[in-house]
């Protein structure tokens, strides 16, 4: 199943030249503008320290967690374990869990939990991207999904260890 849905996704690829470019802005590019959307939403609309710190915290200890568990698990990119997968760019290290994933999941649970509305449209970014290297040929949906699954867990678990780390 996670192999039929990949391929749905990753049909879409390899068509236009354009949506592989849009495939490939959203995949690479966008997360870089998602931080400093967040960073700026924290720093100048929530106007606080203490709310970014658990924010990028968060994101950070669920990204490191992320790269622990790749090492532990070693599961292949689809280009490696597909014949006939050719990504719109290169990756060469272990796929699941997805960190880009992770990361962009906690953050958005993370501001989630500050500010509700907020935190669904960082949600929305986290899924475009997740979707968007699915599309790109370099994750499985598990590998998306799994990072989805630890950066909403690890988002909880500072939630609610917060007053502990954060006074």
């Amino acid at each position: 199943m996670n192999n039929a849905i990949f391929y749905f996704f990753y049909s879409w690829a390899h068509r236009l030249e354009f949506f592989d470019q849009a495939v490939v802005f959203v995949a690479i590019l966008f997360p870089y503008l998602v931080v400093l959307l967040a960073l700026s939403y924290l720093l100048f609309y929530r106007k606080s320290l203490r709310d970014s710190l658990f924010v990028f915290a968060t994101a950070g200890v669920a990204g490191v967690i992320s790269k622990i568990l790749k090492f532990i698990i070693h599961t292949p990119r689809p280009q490696f374990a597909l014949e006939d997968v050719v990504s719109l760019f290169e990756k060469t290290s272990y796929a699941f869990p997805s960190d880009h994933a992770t990361f962009f999941m906690a953050l958005a649970f993370a501001i989630f939990f500050l500010h509700k509305k907020t935190g669904y449209v960082f949600m929305f970014f986290a899924l475009l991207i997740g979707l968007a290297r699915i599309v790109a040929g370099v994750h499985f949906p598990l590998d998306i999904l799994g990072g989805f699954a630890l950066g909403i867990a690890v988002a909880f678990l500072v939630k609610k260890y917060k007053m502990v780390l954060f006074t």
